[in-house]
């Protein structure tokens, strides 16, 4: 049984220091803007932290994302670099990037520019009003086919309603955390992940600023409509189980519905002594419990196969290599699990 995480200090002052953190798969593209932009906003920032480290992680790219990130990481000590062993997923990515974060706050942004580095200066001044969370919501979302626009807003709003956790609407992954946020994330290992119900989930204080999400850079989305879908079903299943509970209502609902039809059969067979052929009406009915039945046993099984994969406890990750040392050389960094001085 996992335990309570400790509560740690978090340094909201000029002391305090800094992690950007970057999935990237397949964006070879997108990495020589990404760092250029990530740099300047850092390099203008009226009150930069006291240090700072981006780490981008690649997870199993097959472009040039990789040789890119290791070229740059040997020219810039702030960067650290972490390949994963393979495509682990999104998720997977984003949390080995958070793992290896030090800063006394952590953002979490994509690599494709959809997510504006620029908002990292709006994200620091809410953290130093007090606020432990600092999310990102979309105002608009440029690039996208009006289909995804609508399909990423009933997602939202269907998954707010689901879960028993307030998720904020229309809102990603692109977000601040604090250290203690951090390490209570660390304490929640499970495999299919929702980071952003996560979050959620921990509590303490959230707060959200709204953006105007650009197109991507470059390159095509790595998150087609299965992988949509899936990424859905995860953030529910993980939170709620709802979808349980429908089944076992519908069972009940399907049950009084052919309850009224036998009343119905007996009734006109004792009053008017007619006998209906019943082919239609048998096939209707077997075919329908048939289906209600499959749904139902789906339903149970992704939750058991969920099950399955937690009890296997294998790692959520492997690493195949690091460079670059971001604020591990630095006497400014905060140990993870120091205890709250107040």
């Amino acid at each position: 049984m996992l335990s309570s995480p400790p509560d740690v200090a978090v340094r909201r002052g000029s002391d305090a220091t800094l992690s950007v953190v970057v999935p990237l798969y397949n964006e070879g593209a997108s990495v020589e803007e990404l760092l250029r932009r990530i740099r300047r906003v850092m390099s203008g920032l009226a009150e930069p932290p006291a240090a700072w480290e981006l780490i981008c992680v690649d997870d199993g790219s097959r472009d040039d994302t990789l040789p890119q990130l290791l070229a740059a990481a040997a020219d810039d000590p702030r960067l650290r670099v972490i390949s994963l062993s393979r495509n682990f997923g999104h998720q997977i990515a984003a949390t080995a990037g958070l793992d290896a974060a030090r800063g006394d706050a952590v953002v979490l942004m994509d690599g494709d520019l959809q997510d504006p580095p620029e908002l990292i200066g709006q994200f620091l001044a809410k953290f130093r009003e007090g606020y432990d969370v600092v999310y990102a919501t979309r105002s608009r979302r440029a690039g996208e086919s009006p289909f995804k626009v609508v399909t990423a807003r009933v997602f939202y709003r269907t998954i707010r309603r689901l879960t028993n956790v307030a998720i904020p609407v229309d809102t990603g992954d692109f977000r601040l955390m604090s250290r203690r946020v951090i390490v209570a994330l660390r304490n929640a290992r499970e495999r299919h992940r929702f980071i952003r119900g996560l979050v959620s989930w921990v509590g303490y204080k959230q707060t959200g600023i709204p953006y105007d999400r650009a197109e991507r850079f470059a390159g095509d989305s790595k998150y087609p409509l299965s992988k949509m879908l899936q990424f859905a079903f995860d953030g529910i299943t993980a939170f709620s189980e709802i979808p349980l509970r429908l089944a076992t209502w519908f069972g009940f609902f399907v049950s009084v519905i052919a309850f009224i039809v036998a009343l119905a059969e007996i009734g006109i067979r004792v009053f008017t002594g007619y006998n209906l052929p019943g082919y239609t009406s048998t096939i209707f009915a077997i075919l329908f419990l048939g289906g209600v039945q499959l749904i139902t046993i789906g339903i149970l099984g992704e939750y058991v196969g969920r099950i399955y994969d937690e009890i296997k406890g294998r790692p959520l990750y492997l690493v195949a290599e690091t460079a670059g040392e971001g604020l591990e050389s630095s006497a400014t960094s905060l140990p993870s699990t120091a205890p709250v001085t107040r």
